[in-house]
């Protein structure tokens, strides 16, 4: 990436040589550019929120600047992408949502987010340290700023304007000023769960802002619940990809025997996973981590995995978040342990799980989805 410092050497996490996708985009390129145009040098506390892959702060490390993300590999490519500059660890200051944010801040740089409500949620935790001083610079792609976006900056913030389109980036200007009546915060947003989808019936679901399907239930997890295995006994079972934790939750509340894994990427969405399940009262034993994936899982000890893969990354559309799920999976499970995964009908997971386990049957499907079953042999 060129920037007006010099060119950086970025990357995505984890690292692969084969990734066409980019570790940064034109809005980056456009932020970073106004920055170094500006007569009045960046000074005090730095916050960038939402950098994707660690690309503005490691452009703008030497005024040590505060990262906050919700993103497990986004810090793990920060990591990376630091160290490759040799920028000293602690240089960049690196926060999750999940974290209290700094009490004062002077320089506030927004990577818009693909949800409102994570951006929502962001600006009312980071207004208190917002004052009349603070240089609020917003940027994102122009299909990723809508009308919505800017009312949220001006309603959390203050006045907000949008600059030209650049190479179909953008960048928002806001002044902040006292906003008395911005309101409480609304997440995290818990609501009940309509019967007949087994034993979550007329369970609690809580979500943090920007965890998929926030204020419902999605129709691809209510066919998923329809359709879990009903094993019994003392199996360790992985919710991957966990979101608002119910699938897990409903695994722990048919057979309380069962030690539950709840992993994400997402810092709000393990949160999520961990109220949600306390909030239905399961009475097995559970453990919730924030990862990549099945890394860290040792092989051949799980017997059930569970997963709706994404196929998106940002605003990309991509299998290989899948792939890496699915290969995890097969090595953390034992000899005649189980893969079932829930997924769009034209992705076509069947195809790759045969290639990776041999086998692919279908559970169950309808016009929409199909519940796919790989045994590990």
């Amino acid at each position: 990436m060129t920037t007006p410092w010099g060119d950086l050497a970025l990357t995505r996490f984890p690292e692969d040589p084969r990734e066409r996708l980019r570790a940064w985009d034109a809005s980056d390129e456009y932020l970073l550019r106004h920055l170094a145009e500006q007569e009045r040098p960046l000074s005090g506390t730095v916050v960038v929120v939402g950098d994707r892959w660690g690309a503005l702060v490691t452009a703008l490390a030497a005024h040590r600047p505060t990262q906050i993300t919700d993103s497990y590999l986004t810090q793990e490519a920060t990591r990376a992408n630091l160290a490759r500059h040799g920028v000293e660890p602690g240089t960049v200051r690196l926060l999750t949502t999940q974290d209290a944010p700094p009490d004062r801040i002077d320089v506030l740089l927004v990577r818009v987010p693909k949800s409102l409500a994570l951006l929502e949620d962001q600006l009312l935790r980071l207004a208190p340290g917002v004052h009349e001083g603070t240089v609020v610079v917003g940027t994102g792609m122009v299909k990723e700023i809508h009308t919505s976006t800017l009312q949220l900056f001006e309603r959390i913030l203050g006045p907000t304007r949008t600059s030209l389109a650049e190479r179909k980036a953008r960048l928002i200007f806001c002044t902040p000023e006292p906003s008395p009546e911005r309101g409480a915060n609304p997440w995290p947003y818990a609501y009940t769960l309509p019967d007949g989808i087994g034993a979550v019936s007329q369970g609690t679901v809580v979500n943090h802002a920007g965890v998929f399907c926030a204020d419902r239930l999605d129709i691809g997890t209510r066919f998923f619940l329809g359709h879990l295995p009903d094993g019994k006994g003392a199996q360790r079972v992985v919710d991957l990809g966990c979101g608002n934790g119910i699938v897990g939750t409903a695994v722990g509340l048919a057979n309380p025997e069962a030690e539950v894994l709840f992993v994400d990427e997402s810092f709000q969405a393990v949160a999520s996973a961990e109220e949600t399940y306390r909030a239905n009262g399961v009475p097995g034993h559970a453990e919730f981590r924030v990862g990549d994936g099945m890394a860290g899982v040792p092989a051949c000890t799980v017997d059930l995995v569970l997963s709706n893969p994404p196929f998106h990354s940002h605003q990309a559309t991509t299998d290989a978040t899948a792939w890496r799920m699915f290969t995890g999976a097969e090595r953390a499970l034992r000899p005649g342990g189980e893969l079932w995964v829930i997924g769009n009908r034209h992705l076509g997971y069947h195809v790759k799980l045969r290639r990776l386990f041999g086998n692919s049957e279908l559970v169950a499907g309808n016009p929409k989805f199909v519940v796919l079953r790989a045994v590990k042999r």
